[in-house]
């Protein structure tokens, strides 16, 4: 507190610290609960800090190998790439003090990259040792099935045994993220607790002992992720508590179609972040009071999202970002405050990218990321960039240049951590000579009786067309690295009319990793159409969920009711 002296420990009503080594007969007696946590450096580690504190318990970072030693319980979360994680922890000296205590059997939890450490090696990064503790290596997604990589949303656990661990999820589905995975095999049997289905059975979670690890994130996977992580940290207060009841009543199994709240921030006329509408659209309430539209304050939104089903929540800063990133510090506070409750995915997009200052400082869009990704950011969203890094690489002949956004983030925080936003309208022509762009016959014929489209991409909010159309776009960045697509359209958003199936197919069709549609829709039907007709993996809403004309929950219950698999808890 600036401006007056700190208050003692002894003023604010707590015990003062216990001067043993890290005795479990003091902690107890002063009532503290402290799990340590090893934080190598990469993604989004506020989640997990925020669910262990949400659960009551305090943490301890790991500044040394002596600190993992000295754990009595350990938590490993990991994101990013299999090589750079193995290289940091030797380089910080933390590999054999963690395979140590591993193998002593003392209580260990390992999240995600946690979990493939583990293992042998992997096929990423064109091979890498790893911990060597469980037998197999971990190998990328087979494309060739068809199913989009990474694997990204809501899927089943396929249990192998009886668990504390797992015992309160029930049927509930858990979040996963991942491009890379290890194979059930009779090698690591004896490891596997848990498995999922994705073109094949993978690895899910495995357990030997006191030592637990998941493929999906529980700090992501809202109420069941947060009672998988308590049965890790109290499973005798768990393990007294009666099984819950199953609650699926015969849904649809594997993956689910994940349904999205989006709110678009900016600063209104007073300077306060609010929730409103695109910045290619009106914004403002009336022309006559010139007021930002405010359909609510982003922090308080996406809490009634989370409460109400939503599978994500993406912030779209709209205005803030684009002339100095790093400068928008109430952004940054708003993701900080909203991870702190929110406990699925959250995706901020506006602005990423590299700028300079004033001062003439350079930033790089990895830096830009990497502040986002710290604040509570579980992926970043690439608009206009990505259009220009597209471009480019198109005019190189396919050549990357190495040093897009696209490629910066996702070389470091993997693909899964890199969403690129497309904002593309309509150009119609009679025939499909008539241009160079990919065109489709379309079933909404043009204003002079046009039976072909094609889709040109924009910057700059909409504001500006550029000579790439949005397959093409979506197939470059697919290669630079991204690892999902937000598929706009200017033409049907706010209209209520549903999505641009013609668009949404073209895309999805094109491409394989996982695209989210986005503008239209005003019905539940029009969520369970563009599933139905399209190869889209999730859809998005803004309007019609901020103003409560059509309950999330009411979207999740019509697409399994009409057999899509969707999460309802």
């Amino acid at each position: 507190m600036q401006g007056s002296a700190q208050p003692s420990i002894r003023q604010l009503g707590v015990a003062a610290p216990c001067r043993s080594r890290r005795s479990l007969v003091c902690r107890a007696a002063s009532g503290v609960k402290e799990v340590t946590l090893l934080d190598y450096g990469a993604g989004n580690v506020r989640s997990i800090r925020n669910a262990i504190k949400h659960c009551g318990w305090t943490i301890k970072d790991v500044k040394s190998a002596a600190d993992i030693t000295s754990a009595d319980k350990l938590i490993f979360p990991g994101v990013g790439a299999f090589g750079a994680a193995m290289e940091s922890l030797e380089q910080q000296g933390y590999t054999q003090a963690l395979k140590e205590y591993i193998k002593a059997d003392r209580p260990f939890f390992g999240i995600c990259l946690g979990m493939q450490l583990l293992f042998d090696g992997s096929e990423e990064n064109g091979g890498c040792e790893g911990l060597g503790l469980i037998p197999g290596q971990v190998t990328h997604f087979d494309k060739s099935k068809g199913l989009p990589v990474p694997h990204i949303g809501w899927n089943d656990l396929i249990q192998k045994h009886p668990s504390t661990l797992l015992s309160t999820v029930g049927d509930r589905r858990v979040y996963f993220v991942h491009s890379y995975h290890a194979t059930p095999s009779p090698e690591n049997a004896e490891w596997v607790l848990a498995t999922a289905e994705y073109g094949g059975e993978f690895v899910a979670v495995v357990q030997r002992g006191n030592a637990y690890a998941t493929q999906f994130h529980p700090e992501k996977s809202g109420a069941a992720g947060l009672d998988v992580l308590r049965s890790f940290l109290e499973p005798e207060v768990v393990a007294a508590r009666p099984a819950p009841e199953a609650t699926s009543n015969g849904r649809p199994r594997g993956l689910a179609k994940r349904v999205i709240a989006c709110l678009d921030v900016r600063a209104n006329d007073n300077g306060d972040l609010v929730v409103t509408k695109g910045d290619q659209y009106d914004v403002r309430e009336t022309a006559s009071t010139g007021e930002v539209r405010n359909l609510g304050k982003p922090v308080e939104l996406a809490g009634r999202y989370f409460d109400e089903g939503a599978d994500e929540v993406t912030f779209l800063n709209i205005t803030g970002f684009r002339d100095f990133p790093l400068g928008d510090l109430p952004m940054l506070e708003v993701l900080r405050q909203a991870s702190k409750g929110v406990f699925v995915p959250l995706t901020v997009g506006g602005g990423i990218r590299e700028f300079t200052d004033g001062s003439g400082k350079h930033y790089s869009a990895l830096q830009v990321a990497a502040e986002y990704f710290r604040s509570g950011a579980d992926k970043v969203s690439i608009g206009s960039d990505a259009v220009y890094a597209a471009e480019e690489y198109l005019a190189n002949g396919g050549k990357k240049a190495g040093g897009t956004a696209i490629e910066q983030i996702s070389r470091v925080y993997g693909a899964q951590a890199v969403v690129v936003s497309i904002d593309p309208r309509r150009v119609y022509v009679a025939a499909p000579g008539d241009t160079e762009h990919l065109t489709v016959k379309t079933s909404k014929p043009g204003p002079n009786g046009e039976q072909y489209c094609w889709w040109q991409c924009t910057v700059m909010g909409g504001r500006e067309g550029r000579d790439v159309d949005a397959v093409q776009l979506a197939k470059a960045v697919e290669d630079l690295g991204a690892g999902e697509i937000l598929l706009n359209c200017i033409d049907n958003d706010g209209a209520g009319q549903g999505f641009d199936i013609e668009l949404v197919d073209a895309v999805s069709s094109a491409v394989t990793i996982p695209v989210i549609a986005s503008s239209g829709a005003g019905t539940p039907e029009h969520f369970s159409e563009v599933f139905q007709k399209t190869k889209a993996a999730a859809a998005l809403a803004a309007g019609i969920f901020h103003r409560r004309e059509v309950p999330i929950t009411a979207v999740k219950e019509h697409l399994n009711s009409s057999g899509i698999p969707a999460r309802t808890a």
